[in-house]
């Protein structure tokens, strides 16, 4: 008696599907909503310095005006635009619409270049309101 299973090919993966934008904006989207979780954490703990007194929110505004620190934040806005953006193509989809391959290939590109664009312009915004 043979084991057929032995012939038989692996579960499919990521590795043997082409990566096409839709495949790879959702996994992003699934990614960028694990990263809220972390940034939140971040709001959060600034939201306890600030209820805590002047020095530890001083301490941590430090660390948060720090280059890692507004990296981290940078990438904590990306995240929640993209995720944003990328809720809203679901929606979308939700109603039924946008499901020919054309359609939401390019959704998928608007999501990726609006969450880049409307990053840098939520940034440039938080500068110029500073001054």
């Amino acid at each position: 008696m043979t084991n057929v299973s032995q012939n038989r090919p692996l579960s499919p993966h990521l590795t043997i599907y082409k990566q096409i934008p839709t495949m790879v904006m959702s996994i992003v989207h699934r990614v960028t909503g694990m990263a809220l979780y972390a940034g939140t954490l971040l709001v959060a703990w600034w939201l306890v310095a600030a209820a805590s007194g002047e020095a530890y929110f001083e301490w941590v505004n430090g660390i948060f005006g720090s280059f890692l620190g507004r990296l981290v934040l940078f990438g904590y806005t990306w995240a929640l635009v993209h995720h944003m953006l990328g809720g809203i193509r679901h929606f979308i989809w939700d109603t039924g619409r946008g499901f020919d391959p054309q359609t939401s290939t390019k959704m998928a590109w608007a999501t990726l270049a609006g969450s880049i664009i409307l990053t840098i312009l939520i940034w440039i915004a938080g500068y110029a309101a500073r001054f």
